[in-house]
């Protein structure tokens, strides 16, 4: 958790700083993705089972306390399983690079990135679609930022190199999210007419 300020304040710094430490993935499962991923879960439950989905047009649809847990649990399996799937990826494109850093190296990079998205959830606690369709499309900006900036010091290569390698990333991450989105959606209305 201590890495979060300084994704913000200065990630270049705090990029560099996560590669020396050298952390397990069951470290940072259990300090941060397990942590951060609840935020968004938290406020998407209370939000959506308090107030209730406001499509902008005065209509609310409010969940029942059993249909909002039952789908944050999915939500939260989901969300880890999406930093798990980019790590791997990460971990898959860096392979012909002569540093290439271990899987567990890359599943840690992959859930310090996706910090942004994380703490975007917050705006969940009252979940208007406008505003939690703009937080995260404002996160995911800052979650490519971080790409950017983050890739070259992690595999080692120059500015340019990493820049093709961190748009690649970037674009089957925002595939990812697409997917990990369009099951929620799906879920949360299966769920809806189930319950």
């Amino acid at each position: 958790m201590s890495h979060v300020w300084g994704l913000f304040s200065h990630p270049n710094r705090e990029m560099q700083e996560i590669k020396r430490e050298n952390e397990s993935v069951s470290h940072h499962y259990t300090h941060h993705v397990l942590l951060m991923a609840a935020i968004p879960v938290i406020c998407a439950f209370i939000g959506t089972t308090q107030i209730g989905w406001n499509f902008g047009d005065g209509s609310y649809v409010q969940l029942s306390m059993f249909t909002g847990l039952y789908l944050g649990i999915l939500f939260y399996a989901l969300m880890l399983a999406g930093v798990a799937v980019m790590g791997r990826v990460i971990w898959w494109m860096a392979r012909n690079y002569p540093q290439r850093p271990s899987l567990a190296s890359c599943m840690v990079f992959a859930g310090y990135v996706a910090t942004p998205l994380f703490l975007s959830g917050i705006v969940a606690l009252y979940p208007l679609v406008w505003l939690c369709v703009a937080v995260g499309a404002l996160a995911l900006v800052y979650t490519g930022y971080l790409l950017y900036v983050g890739v070259p010091d992690f595999l080692g290569i120059d500015r340019e190199e990493g820049m093709s390698f961190a748009s690649s990333t970037l674009a089957i991450g925002v595939l990812v999210l697409e997917v990990l989105l369009a099951a929620a959606v799906v879920l949360w209305g299966y769920g809806y007419r189930l319950f």
